[in-house]
């Protein structure tokens, strides 16, 4: 459309990418919480002022977006705070007690998310906004997956050596730190090892305890050749899961 503002260009891109997304888009004034599982009420009315959008599923509030022209790209973590104080507030024409869950930020080309329910909530980037169903199930799940990941119980309880679980030391140390820094809540980590070294199985290991313990749903296993693929579903399917020892419940054998 000719002479919109840069604001204007931004919500409309960012109106396509909830529709793509499943989200039926509606005006404040013609809401219609049947349309769909998942709404994207513009200009929605709260005691701390209009939101850009609030997001509704299955006829409850769950989320927030605070759109802004795309020149704000590359400092739009600085309405974080904005974005949570709507978060906060009441909404009009529903009853909400708790703080909703799920923020984003957009310019229609960048956007962050943030979780609520994380232990330390903070941003990061995303392709797109989640689906009206994933919010759906997250919610179901009551805690989230970060939450989830510093339930993992230790490795190792009763410290007895990497061979008794079935493990080399390194792989070893490797899982417990990398579990150690998901409790941290650094999420991002790089495991090096030598050649041999066993890390397929430690990968395919940690990739257990995730699932296990952590409720974990889907993991992303990448290679870059097809052997090694081929290798790794090999050594998945023949992965044995952990059993406990006699001393505590917590200790994990695995079959090499």
């Amino acid at each position: 459309m000719v002479n919109q503002s840069p604001e204007q260009i931004a919500r409309d891109t960012i109106d396509d990418l909830l529709r793509a997304s499943g989200w039926s888009v509606q005006d404040k004034n013609r809401i219609d919480l049947n349309d769909g599982q998942g709404q994207a009420i513009r200009e929605y009315l709260t005691d701390a002022g209009p939101a850009d959008y609030v997001l509704f599923v299955d006829k409850k509030a769950v989320g927030v977006i605070e759109a802004k022209r795309e020149s704000r790209g590359e400092n739009i973590t600085t309405v974080e705070e904005q974005t949570q104080g709507y978060a906060n507030a009441r909404l009009k024409w529903v009853s909400n007690i708790e703080s909703l869950s799920f923020l984003y930020e957009s310019t229609g080309v960048i956007t962050r998310f943030t979780d609520g329910r994380d232990p330390r909530p903070r941003s990061r980037e995303v392709f797109t906004f989640h689906r009206p169903e994933t919010l759906k199930e997250w919610l179901e799940q009551g805690d989230s997956l970060r939450t989830r990941l510093n339930t993992i119980p230790p490795l190792n309880p009763d410290k007895l050596p990497a061979k008794e679980l079935g493990l080399r030391d390194c792989q070893e140390i490797a899982i417990s730190n990398l579990e150690e820094s998901f409790k941290l809540d650094k999420p991002r980590a790089l495991i090096q090892m030598a050649t041999g070294a066993g890390k397929t199985y430690t990968a395919i290991t940690t990739m257990y305890r995730i699932l296990k313990h952590a409720r974990g749903k889907r993991i992303l296993f990448l290679v870059d050749t097809k052997n090694l693929g081929e290798q790794a579903e090999k050594e998945m399917l023949s992965f044995t899961p952990a059993t406990t020892t006699a001393s505590s419940p917590n200790s994990m054998r695995y079959r090499d």
